[in-house]
């Protein structure tokens, strides 16, 4: 079974303060053991007071939530879906994600003793009542990722934000080229989702998607979608390391032949570059990310002629 979603999905600027609400601290900053029993209390009853409370979530507090379902979607991938009180939503401005952590403080730590905390751009709709969702990749690398893949309905995790990543103003550019890979397609798909959704988009969108297999490619269906609602504004391009003998589409991994292919030249105006995926992919594209911050351009978008201005990396 694989869930359809709308409308959604790692740090470059500090959140907003969020406006104080004395329903919030009571409700929602939960730490501990203690906040599990309270959060259960109010998520079972539905007493959360939860018309006076737009968003669940706090850019400066961890946010205990249980988990409601998951929902596979293939062989190292599911969507967790976690509860939200009643008419509340996730808020999430476009570009943004949310960072997450054990609920239990003593259940991941790093080498150094500290929580193990992990960015995640969500896959549900910003305005969707009642619960959030993220469509999750397990890698044999991923602390976090492997962890979450433990969890079951029932089962909590700790999350913030929104954490602000890219200011999306409508039209600003005249084409946007956005290159991924693996499950760095949700804050991508985010982006396109918010954009498209707009009847007076004029900005033409460039997906470049590479991944090991076609069974890998998140969220196929929705950029299908997408790309066949909306085909004079969005061209998708899938890659595959190994693909089947039918494959008719582009293989390995995304090159300067490739982004010469399809995106357009540095020389163009209005043009912006948008990279997700997997820390040596972007590396090889667009140079290493600094931490929280963009670092300086490199890899493939710098031999081309890119520039930082042109360039972001998730």
């Amino acid at each position: 079974m694989r869930l359809q979603v709308a409308g959604v999905r790692r740090y470059s600027t500090e959140a907003p303060k969020a406006k104080s609400n004395n329903v919030i601290p009571m409700t929602l900053a939960l730490g501990g053991l203690g906040g599990f029993a309270y959060w259960t209390y109010l998520y079972r009853t539905g007493n959360t007071g939860a018309a006076s409370l737009p968003s669940v979530l706090n850019p400066d507090e961890f946010v205990t939530l249980p988990l409601k379902k998951v929902v596979p979607y293939n062989h190292n991938s599911s969507t967790f879906i976690f509860g939200l009180p009643p008419q509340t939503s996730s808020k999430l401005p476009v570009a943004s994600c949310v960072v997450v952590k054990a609920a239990d403080p003593e259940a991941l730590k790093d080498k150094k003793g500290n929580p193990v905390v992990r960015p995640y751009t969500p896959v549900s709709s910003a305005d969707n009542t009642g619960e959030i969702a993220f469509l999750i990749k397990k890698y044999d690398t991923g602390v976090m990722s492997k962890y979450i893949h433990t969890l079951k309905p029932g089962d909590f995790l700790s999350i913030k934000g929104p954490i602000h990543k890219f200011p999306y103003r409508p039209n600003e550019f005249d084409e946007v080229a956005l290159i991924g890979g693996g499950s760095g397609i949700t804050p991508l798909y985010q982006v396109i989702s918010h954009a498209l959704a707009n009847p007076s988009n004029t900005t033409k969108f460039k997906l470049l998607f590479s991944n090991v297999t076609e069974e890998d490619i998140l969220m196929r269906e929705d950029i299908d979608a997408l790309a066949k609602k909306h085909p004079k504004t969005l061209e998708v391009v899938y890659l595959l390391d190994k693909p089947k003998p039918d494959w008719k589409g582009p293989t390995g991994f995304i090159n300067a032949d490739i982004i010469k292919k399809y995106v357009a030249p540095p020389t163009a105006e209005r043009t912006m570059v948008m990279v997700c995926g997997p820390p040596g992919q972007v590396a090889a594209i667009a140079g290493k990310k600094a931490g929280m911050k963009q670092g300086e351009i490199g890899g493939v978008l710098r031999e081309l002629g890119y520039t930082e201005e042109q360039v972001f990396k998730f």
